[in-house]
């Protein structure tokens, strides 16, 4: 049984709501009983089964700000897409909140496969799953495991096991600093226990030293101005629980990429500090892969980070569009 939760009505995206297609608030639940919030976009004056999509991203975000973009223009062009907060997060259930998991947010994205594939106005064998940011290394571990999704996009990534087990830039990976860090979290553990609530880490920094490294001003640029700040968000406020994501230091998610049958997109910016990501997933994607055809990277010239989040001259939705029709031919 599905909790109940409160959900908010009004529009309060971070970008402006289109003409062109219905949109409404659902739920749906995943294995471990969660319910999840999605908003739902629809082609209007559209009959017949639909190719569908789910959204998430990126890691700390909600479904109002980027991935919404994306559902929402990928609805214009002709699919059912959802958004959706994933567990623990945004106007999605679960406690306690502001946590994440490689197995409950994998799961998270195939519920939102699940509840696509009942839907009286899609077609089961045409669903498809884009990933943002921390989300998009989760599609790969999802586009591994779930043989439902026929095509996979991941824009610009993180690959979120990576990062925490070795640091940005891979600067921590020894098993010195992977040690500190566990130590440090272990006696965080402790502390959260004695007080009976986890301490926040801290979302976005703000203000911006003027030394700070260029990714931590583009993040500000998003998360923390009337570009991208959303009052869920955990990036925009007080961010995950300091011990949130210390299962992702030891539980890689991209294991079995190079066993993906179905198609994958990846996409980043060229001058992104997080580009590394996609490359090296990529590679290991198609090494020994005898389904190495249907793969492909795709580098936008010149764009950073956080221009795939919203910057719509930048997306690449006209080539997102063929893929996924393409694919699920």
């Amino acid at each position: 049984m599905e909790e109940k939760l409160i959900l908010t009505e009004e529009w309060d995206k971070t970008f402006p709501q289109s003409d062109k297609v219905n949109h409404r608030k659902v739920t749906f639940h995943n294995r471990y009983g969660i319910t999840l919030a999605a908003d739902l976009y629809e082609p209007k004056n559209v009959v017949g089964k639909l190719s569908a999509i789910a959204v998430c991203g990126p890691f700390g975000a909600v479904k109002e700000q980027a991935a919404g973009l994306y559902a929402q223009t990928m609805a214009e062009r002709g699919f059912l897409t959802i958004a959706f907060d994933p567990s623990f997060t945004g106007e999605s259930g679960g406690t306690p909140r502001y946590m994440a998991s490689p197995d409950i947010n994998t799961e998270d994205f195939q519920a939102a496969v699940d509840f696509l594939s009942v839907q009286d106005n899609v077609d089961p064998k045409k669903i498809g799953i884009i990933g943002i940011c921390g989300w998009g290394g989760m599609a790969l571990n999802v586009a591994a495991i779930d043989t439902r999704i026929k095509a996979t996009v991941a824009s610009t990534m993180y690959d979120m096991t990576r990062v925490n087990a070795n640091g940005y830039f891979d600067a921590e990976d020894s098993e010195k600093a992977r040690y500190d860090k566990k130590a440090a979290l272990n006696a965080q553990r402790i502390e959260d226990y004695k007080n009976g609530s986890y301490a926040l880490g801290g979302g976005v920094v703000d203000p911006v030293p003027e030394d700070a490294p260029f990714f931590v001003k583009d993040y500000h640029d998003y998360y923390k101005t009337e570009r991208g700040y959303h009052e869920r968000s955990l990036n925009s406020n007080g961010g995950w629980n300091v011990i949130g994501c210390m299962s992702f230091m030891n539980q890689p998610i991209l294991q079995y990429s190079n066993e993906i049958r179905s198609a994958v997109l990846v996409i980043h910016g060229e001058k992104a500090h997080s580009c590394y990501f996609s490359k090296d997933a990529f590679a290991n994607m198609v090494n020994n892969n005898p389904y190495a055809d249907n793969k492909e990277l795709m580098i936008i010239p010149g764009a950073v980070h956080t221009d795939l989040y919203d910057k719509i001259d930048v997306i690449p939705f006209d080539k997102m569009v063929e893929f996924f029709r393409n694919a699920m031919q």
